[in-house]
């Protein structure tokens, strides 16, 4: 039987004075990645996913600001880990919806061809023939066609509409028109989107950022209900690393005594469609997922 792998590593130490460590980060990245390939050299995980003769594109999350975003130090780390492997900065594309979403969360805008380039959009533009796809109908950004290969970077966090926003929501972050694809908690319009080849088939890598996850109250951030856990969960299954991660919500929000999605009628059921018969993105059965648990 087919098995999902996920890992979570836990650093404390990740933080220092309120503020990311990079060293540390760095070190929970390679470990967690070590014990997700089984290889002794992080650097045998990346060459396995990429090569340096194709363009690699980075989707982060930045809706929230800098409290709830994808840390620009951890795409900081995956840069410096992508050039170790003979990767040139000028290969290197971080992108997100739109220029003041990454300015707001840390990001500097950077778009000369002969570095790492990072930019909404609404500055590289969205290819202009239509995809229509299931029950998608939209234009998608240029990055997904000109990259080789994409690493996902979502945040883990609970959303009012979709009921949970991680791997595979991220992706909305790369079509004109996700605002019609939120009706029915998402379902199947999230999943429908990621069966799409140029996503399901691209991106190699998921590296969730959990460094303040949040339990209610999402997308935006709301620190009454934000956990700094100083967590990443990594894997090559988008699916499982939604299931996990919503596993976790649902944990924290028992812990703080709310209601479970289910209850809200906010229960994330796309995530179950994206692993049925008609898409095959990943699996959602956490009995077939295996969780490898670090703590540094």
């Amino acid at each position: 039987m087919k098995t999902a792998v996920v890992t979570t590593i836990k650093n404390n130490r990740i933080r220092k004075n309120g503020r990311v460590n990079p060293l540390e980060l760095t070190h929970s990245l390679n470990r967690g990645l070590q014990v997700q390939f089984s290889v002794a050299d992080p650097r045998e995980a990346w060459r396995k996913l990429f090569s340096p003769k194709e363009i690699i594109a980075i989707k982060v999350n930045c809706l929230a600001g800098r409290g709830l975003s994808t840390h620009p130090e951890l795409v900081q780390v995956i840069i410096a880990q992508l050039e170790k492997i003979g990767v040139p900065k000028k290969n290197i594309i971080v992108f997100d919806r739109a220029n003041l979403d990454l300015k707001r969360a840390g990001f500097k805008i950077t778009t000369a061809r002969t570095g790492v380039r990072c930019a909404g959009n609404d500055y590289f533009g969205y290819h202009p023939n239509l995809v229509v796809h299931k029950t998608i109908g939209s234009m998608v950004s240029r990055v997904m066609f000109d990259a080789g290969a994409v690493i996902n970077l979502p945040v883990l966090k609970d959303h009012g509409i979709a009921g949970f926003s991680g791997a595979l929501k991220n992706f909305f972050g790369v079509i004109h028109n996700p605002n019609k694809y939120h009706l029915n908690v998402g379902d199947p319009f999230i999943a429908d989107l990621c069966s799409y080849h140029l996503i399901r088939k691209k991106v190699k890598l998921t590296i969730c950022d959990a460094l303040t996850a949040q339990y209610e109250g999402g997308p935006p951030y709301m620190p009454q209900f934000a956990l700094r856990e100083n967590m990443l969960l990594i894997g090559t299954d988008m699916v499982a690393i939604d299931r996990v991660g919503w596993s976790m919500i649902e944990k924290w929000r028992r812990e703080h005594r709310l209601p479970s999605l289910k209850e809200v009628q906010r229960e994330p059921k796309y995530i179950y469609t994206a692993a049925d018969k008609n898409h095959r993105v990943g699996i959602a059965d956490l009995n077939r997922i295996k969780i490898n648990k670090v703590e540094l």
